[in-house]
This record gives structure tokens, C-alpha cells and sequence, in this order.
């Protein structure tokens, strides 16, 4: 099967180094096609730059378009059982953008990436143009699906030890099956997913030892975040949520209208909370948005940008 990156970007797959929260040099994976203002989009969780593969060639006839798989995810270094501190993806986040961006980039963001993004835009605002999030997950009350809260409860020991076998490269088909069975959950058609997409969405899982871990260290984290929220102890999500209107920078807010894990009225609040945004409310769309609502997604970027003088 032919490379994802050399077929989508001109360079294919390149890296860039950066320090880590600790001061560990990481190597990041990234690509980018077209030129112009910088368009950055964010991944969400378990998830890497493929999921935007329907957005990157269409809207990199207007911008540079960039695609990176955070660490640890995709083709990203993997850190290994170096316990992250909570918060350390909007720091990661920033300087991504210092050693790619010489200009303030407009953001697109799904999901966890949405939240990361809504963090950098009152951490460091001048480095955001452009703000767009898709189906965030900034008023959760618990982690949405059943897998995620086993690998949030499972000890990172017992991952790595699975990884460290290559159980999932050994069971590659159940692994394929699995995973397609769920990800078509989370799209309102689910006979677009293709073999293909099967094939690069498992990729990491089943080929890159260490992802499998780095996904449940994330999830514990967020666990951690929710409990703390709840019990009303420090976390960064309710930072987050305190500082919404310090959000100044124009935003295109974007929700599935059936988005089971996080609901729409959910993307009604975080309009209501940001001075300078815009909802779009995408009909017929479950939580995978970039992949299952592709045209109407890159459309509203496009209109937003336009609107706002970013076009």
C-alpha cells in the first residue's frame, strides 16, 4: 500500500525536534502541502494527522496546510513510561508552532485537540490567528466510550509488557476488525471507512510499539482531570473553562448534531462563552467529523475565514 505521507505531501513525512515539559528532546512527525498563511490542524485522542485526510488537499489551494501527530501518537516519538505531566500537550503544542509557524496560524482542532487549542488560545493568543474546534470535549463529565475507560483503569506496567510482545501486531486482523467496528460508530455513514483507512488508522497500534501505552496514559490523565473537576480539587480543565471569554481571537465553533460523546448542547455553552465565535451545527454528523462530514466541514472553514478577513 502506497505511503499516506509521500501521497500527501510533497516532502512526505518530516520530522522536527523539541523539548518536552521535562526537557527531553522529542522528535515530531509532520507533513505539509500548498503555501500562504499557515493552516494547522490538531488530532484528537488515539487518533493522528490521517484523520484529516480529507481536508488537506482541498484547502491547501488557499493556505500552507500542516498536519503533525503530537507525541507519542501517530508516527511521533514515543516517550515510553516517562510519567507526563498533566497540561504538557499545550506546552508541546507551542512550540510545535514556534519552530513551524512564523506568523500566527489558524488553528483547526477536533476533540482533544479542540480542548489543547482552546488552552493555547489564552495561554499564548498571539500565536493563534483563526481559532476552529470540532466536538470538544470541555464540559465532559466522564470519558465517553467503554475501551477508554478500561485502558484509563489498566495499569501502564500490563500495556507496555502487551506492546513490548507486539500482541497487536501478532492479532493485526482482530485489531483491524475491532478498531473499524468501532470508529464506523462514529460516523453517521459508515461505509465510507474503506480498507484503507482501516489499514492507516491501526497503523501505529499494530506497527509503532508504544502508542498503545501512550494512549492510556493520556486517558488517566483525563480521568484524573474529570475526578479532580468534579470533587472540585485544581485540574486544568476547569482553568480552561474559567477563561473561555479571554478567548479574543475570532473562533468557528463546530459540533455534530449526533454526536454521542459529547453532546451539541455542549457546543451551545462553549458559543455562549467565547466572545468572538461562530456555531455551526453539522447536520447528520456523529463525533469523527473531519472524516464523516469532510465537505461541509471544509467549506464552513473556508466561509468562517472569509468572513473574518483570514481569506
Amino acid at each position: 500500500m502506497e505511503d499516506w505521507w509521500q501521497a500527501t505531501f510533497p516532502q512526505g513525512r518530516q520530522s522536527l525536534i523539541i523539548s518536552d515539559t521535562d526537557g527531553y528532546p522529542v522528535q515530531i512527525a509532520y507533513g505539509e502541502v500548498g503555501t500562504g498563511k499557515p493552516l494547522v490542524f490538531l488530532h484528537g485522542m488515539g487518533s493522528w494527522s490521517y484523520n484529516w485526510r480529507h481536508s488537506i488537499a482541498p484547502l491547501s489551494k488557499y493556505f500552507r496546510v500542516i498536519c503533525f501527530d503530537a507525541k507519542g501518537y501517530g508516527f511521533s516519538e514515543k516517550p515510553g513510561l516517562r510519567r507526563e505531566k498533566n497540561g504538557h500537550q499545550l506546552i508541546e503544542l507551542e512550540r510545535i508552532l514556534q519552530v513551524l509557524c512564523d506568523q500566527p496560524a489558524i488553528i483547526a482542532a477536533e476533540s482533544l485537540g479542540g480542548l489543547v487549542a482552546l488552552a493555547l488560545a489564552q495561554h499564548n493568543p498571539q500565536l493563534i490567528a483563526r481559532l476552529i474546534v470540532i466536538n470538544v470535549p470541555v464540559f465532559t463529565e466522564n470519558l465517553p466510550h467503554w475501551a477508554m475507560s478500561i485502558l484509563a483503569k489498566t495499569p501502564l506496567e500490563i500495556l507496555q509488557a502487551i506492546d513490548s510482545w507486539r500482541l497487536a501486531y501478532l492479532f493485526a486482523p482482530l485489531v483491524r476488525e475491532v478498531m473499524a467496528i468501532e470508529r464506523r460508530k462514529v460516523l453517521f455513514d459508515p461505509s465510507i471507512l474503506t480498507t484503507e483507512d482501516v489499514y492507516w488508522i491501526t497503523y501505529p497500534f499494530i506497527e509503532l510499539p508504544g502508542t498503545i501505552v501512550k494512549v492510556a496514559e493520556e486517558l488517566q490523565l483525563a480521568a484524573q482531570e474529570i475526578e479532580n473537576w468534579q470533587a472540585n480539587k485544581p485540574n486544568m480543565l476547569s482553568k480552561i473553562q474559567n477563561n473561555l471569554g479571554n478567548i479574543k481571537c475570532p473562533t468557528l465553533i463546530m459540533w455534530g448534531d449526533q454526536d454521542s460523546w459529547f453532546p451539541a448542547s455542549h457546543g451551545e455553552k462553549l458559543h455562549q462563552r467565547i466572545p468572538l465565535s461562530q456555531l455551526k451545527i453539522l447536520d447528520n454528523c456523529y463525533h469523527d467529523a473531519s472524516a464523516g462530514s469532510s465537505h461541509v466541514v471544509n467549506a464552513a472553514i473556508l466561509d468562517f475565514l472569509q468572513e473574518t478577513n483570514f481569506l
